[in-house]
Parts: C-alpha cells; sequence; structure tokens
C-alpha cells in the first residue's frame, strides 16, 4: 500500500514504476485494494475477540474504550506530525476540513479538499464497524450452521450493488466497505470450521495459496472478470479464504508470519499505514528528491518507535483507567 502511494502521479517511484512490466505495474497500483483486505481482518478479530455474547452496558462500556484506545492515540499523533503542514495550509474551508480530520468523518463526505493524509479515510469505516459489531451479535449465532455462514457471504457479495441500487452514494465509504466487514465475520466462522477439524487444520496452506494466487492474478489482469463482476466483489471471497486460511496456521507462510519479527512488523504496522502519509510531507520538505529506499526505512522504524513508546503504553494507560 505504501508503494502505491510513492508510485502515483508525481510519486517518488512513479518513473520507475511505469518501466515495470503491466502486470508487476499493477500488482503495485494495486496495493489500495488491501484496505479491503484490513476490513475483512476487522470483522474476523472482532468476532474472534467478543464472539456472540450478550451486551450489557459495563462490557459495552468496556469495549468502546477499547476500541478508541486501539486507533484514536495513534492517529491524533499523525495530526500532530501534520500540524505544521495544516495550519500553512490556505485552503478555503480549513476550519470544516480540520473538524472532518478529528472527528474522522472523511469516509463520510467523498474526496476532500485537502490531502493530510488521505489513508485515514478508512478509519471512518472502522468507527462505524465498531458501532454497528454489538448491534449484529445476532449474525455470529446465525452462521454457526453452515447454511448461515454460506448465507452471510453471499450477502457480504452482494450487499454494495444492493446499496447502490437503493441509491446509496458509492463515497458513503463505511455503509460500502460494511460488505468486508461482514465478509470478515464469515471468514472467522469458517475458521472456527476448519480449526476444529485436524485434517483440514495441516492442509489450510492450501487454501490461503491458492486465495492468494488467484487475487494476484485478478489484480494483475483484472479484464478476465467478466464485465458484470468487479474486482472488489470478486475478491472479497478470497479475501475472507486468505485469512481464515493463515489464522489456521499451517504451511510455511503462516510458520514466518508466526516469527517474533513477523510478529512486531504486523502490530506495528497500523503506525506504519496511519503515518507514512505525514512522513511523506516531512520527507519532501527536507527533500524534494527524497530516496524511497531510505524513506521505506525510515517508516518502518518511526511505526516500530511508535508502536512500543506510544501505542502500546497509551493504550494500556487508557483501558486500565476504566477497566477495559
Amino acid at each position: 500500500m505504501i508503494l502505491d502511494h510513492l508510485t502515483g502521479t508525481g510519486g517518488a517511484l512513479d518513473r520507475s514504476a511505469g518501466a515495470l512490466p503491466h502486470p508487476v505495474y499493477a500488482l503495485v497500483r494495486g496495493g489500495y485494494l488491501a484496505v479491503a483486505t484490513f476490513f475483512v481482518l476487522s470483522g474476523f478479530v472482532l468476532a474472534h475477540g467478543y464472539g456472540s455474547g450478550e451486551w450489557p452496558r459495563e462490557r459495552l462500556r468496556r469495549y468502546a474504550v477499547a476500541r478508541f484506545a486501539r486507533i484514536y492515540p495513534v492517529y491524533a499523533f499523525s495530526l500532530v506530525l501534520l500540524a505544521p503542514f495544516i495550519i500553512a495550509d490556505r485552503t478555503p474551508g480549513k476550519a470544516g476540513l480540520m473538524a472532518n480530520y478529528g472527528l474522522l468523518l472523511q469516509g463520510w463526505t467523498g474526496h476532500p479538499r485537502v490531502g493530510w493524509n488521505t489513508p485515514a479515510w478508512s478509519l471512518s469505516c472502522e468507527v462505524f464497524f465498531y458501532f454497528c459489531f454489538p448491534l449484529i451479535g445476532w449474525i455470529i449465532k446465525a452462521i454457526a450452521r453452515f447454511r448461515g455462514l454460506m448465507a452471510l457471504a453471499l450477502l457480504a457479495c452482494v450487499l454494495p450493488h444492493l446499496l447502490l441500487a437503493l441509491g446509496v452514494h458509492d463515497e458513503w465509504k463505511p455503509l460500502i466497505h460494511f460488505a468486508d466487514f461482514l465478509m470478515g465475520i464469515a471468514a472467522w466462522a469458517l475458521y472456527a470450521r476448519l480449526r476444529d477439524c485436524d485434517w483440514i487444520r495441516q492442509r489450510t496452506h492450501w487454501l490461503y495459496l491458492t486465495a492468494g494466487a488467484v487475487s494476484a492474478v485478478l489484480i494483475a489482469w483484472p479484464e478476465m472478470l467478466p464485465r458484470a463482476l468487479d474486482l472488489n466483489t470478486a475478491l472479497r471471497p478470497l479475501n475472507a479464504l486468505l485469512v481464515a486460511g493463515l489464522a489456521a496456521g499451517s504451511g510455511i507462510f503462516a510458520r514466518i508470519l508466526s516469527t517474533p519479527i513477523s510478529v512486531h512488523l504486523g502490530k506495528s504496522s497500523y503506525a506504519m499505514y496511519i503515518l507514512h502519509i505525514p512522513l511523506v510531507w516531512w520527507a519532501r520538505r527536507w527533500s524534494p528528491a527524497f530516496l524511497p529506499g531510505v524513506y521505506l526505512i525510515a517508516v518502518v522504524l518511526v511505526a516500530s518507535l511508535v508502536y512500543r513508546y506510544l501505542e502500546q503504553p497509551v493504550n494500556r494507560y487508557i483501558r486500565s483507567k476504566v477497566k477495559a
């Protein structure tokens, strides 16, 4: 995803990316599609962590605090990094744009007139998903049976099209991407079945390898899809198979992802995601022709430090204060 932002028009790697073979270029420029994978992962994680239990007031309070502590502290830090650029910005209506950013409303208001931290629109979706999850706990009970699982997966595939047919604006991204979140819940139900069968669990590497390979082919050659099937819809069930298969934990790639360095990079990946654009602003200020390799190393190092010394401690502090 970071490479996608570096290879766009005017990006540091724009010229180099243009020289790549078309399928490779398409894969690099398709990095934005990983956002939908993260939404599927979000549904999976919440379903796995909270299940279908009841939601009394105290549990709901702890849940809300935990979700806030998960995303907002690092996001607030990204706004601090951007403060000099926001102050210097002369875009009309800046006060409203600042409120839009501060309240995480970017995903509801279309394309903003400023590019302070463009990936943050996805946090609008996450907040909406967090709000909805306690309200849809009954879905987890409904997919206890295979028939319910298949019905939810089918709903997740067609929901964006139904919403668009009903007149929902395609720039109301939390509603459109709710389908990915639902597919994540379906992925969790599939994982629960894989986990309970030793014979299948030991062979789930074929599941995520196949899903990953098919996804790569479709991203590289989207023209293979029939005209009635868009790329996001085609990738949604593949994302579910990828997440469920990796979670089941068989095969060399699952073992690699379980190594300490992979786990650490995974934990700091949110900081990488939400800080890489603010760091681009600073890189361009210091050196308009900054070296992409140095920048990528800096993103990983800064994200690791932020995860260790800000994200983790602040998360623990907030949750301890409210016993979440």
